[in-house]
């Protein structure tokens, strides 16, 4: 008969066998397997055990609903084209820093990268219907509500980079007006005086934090606005606003780019003209990557800790789900200037 059969699939090991096995009662079992600290070190240890003799896996969706946690974080690139997450070193070292400081705790990264008004829909029922047990925001750009509504259905929000009014004081920052003075002040000593700033879309407000700071630095020298063009970040827009730059014929000697893809293509711009770098046309860029050693010449860039950044709004996000009081805070992290063969 089939039900005698001998070669029927054994069943699972269920949480009950691992208590038959370990001695103890069903409860004892269950607090071990969902991280309770009441238990008994010996009946944790028999419990270990039966677990590993048994080969018992837990059902992780059942240990959500008893403890109420999903243990995975949304991060969330609010972008206009998702090749940016993949191009742009920015995103790839926030999310090893994020991943690698949430794994130790045993928390997943969920990367997301909404577009379309649809895609926004979607993920705001997503993530207000308790799939997460919090948010990690990036490139948010003004005007969108999800940080409001993500606060107002309870979802603990962090947020990488700017402010929002519905999380003034859950953010990892970066300070973006003193990198662009720290760019503006390099060039200024190396004796340039005819500057021009490419910079990064302008409703983020890092975009326009750097491109105060590097008028801010001009202006106390001294020195007239930089002429100025806006990018979208991306190394294409480098390229085609370093020819806009170029075809005004107004002889500028010094770019600063809002970020080291649109340096990297500023310099390709004006190499392809003929141009020298650094001798007739100096470059410095924003981020500090992998890319600012990959050009010829090596790139000058402000120096943005971006892993750490990653990092720290991991453990902001921890810290608020644990309901630590030294989570209502913002975390500004400082600026540097790393300096190479462009200027």
């Amino acid at each position: 008969m089939i039900g005698n059969s001998p070669t029927r699939q054994a069943r699972k090991p269920t949480l009950e066998s691992v208590a038959a096995h370990a001695g103890v009662g069903r409860g004892t079992a269950s607090r071990v397997i969902n991280g309770s600290t009441k238990v008994s070190p010996a009946a944790r240890q028999a419990v270990l055990r039966a677990i590993e003799e048994l080969g018992y896996v837990p059902n992780q969706a059942a240990r959500a609903l008893v403890r109420q946690r999903t243990d995975t974080i949304a991060l969330v690139a609010s972008l206009t084209d998702d090749r940016r997450v993949w191009e742009d070193p920015f995103y790839s070292l926030l999310v090893r820093g994020a991943a690698t400081a949430l794994a130790t705790e045993g928390v997943q990264l969920l990367l997301t990268v909404p577009q379309s008004r649809q895609e926004h829909a979607q993920l705001d029922a997503f993530l207000t219907a308790q799939h997460v047990d919090g948010v990690l925001l990036t490139s948010w750009h003004g005007g969108d509500s999800l940080p409001c509504r993500l606060e107002a259905a309870g979802v603990p929000i962090v947020s990488v980079g700017t402010a929002t009014d519905c999380v003034p004081s859950h953010v990892i920052d970066f300070d973006n007006e003193d990198g662009g003075r720290r760019a503006a002040q390099h060039l200024i000593e190396r004796g340039r005086r005819r500057p021009a700033i490419i910079t990064g879309p302008l409703d983020l407000q890092a975009s326009l934090d750097r491109w105060r700071g590097f008028n801010l630095a001009l202006a106390e020298a001294g020195l007239k606005q930089a002429e100025v063009v806006h990018g979208d970040f991306s190394r294409r827009s480098g390229v085609a606003a370093m020819q806009n730059l170029l075809a005004r014929g107004t002889g500028i000697d010094a770019v600063f780019a809002g970020n080291d893809l649109m340096a990297a293509g500023a310099m390709a711009a004006l190499l392809g003209s003929g141009r020298s770098v650094p001798c007739d046309v100096a470059i410095v860029g924003f981020g500090d990557s992998w890319i600012a050693t990959d050009t010829d010449p090596q790139l000058t860039s402000v120096h943005q800790p971006m892993e750490a950044m990653g990092r720290e709004a991991a453990g902001l996000i921890l810290a608020r789900l644990q309901g630590d009081a030294s989570a209502e805070r913002r975390v500004t992290l400082g600026a540097g200037i790393a300096v190479r063969d462009s200027t």
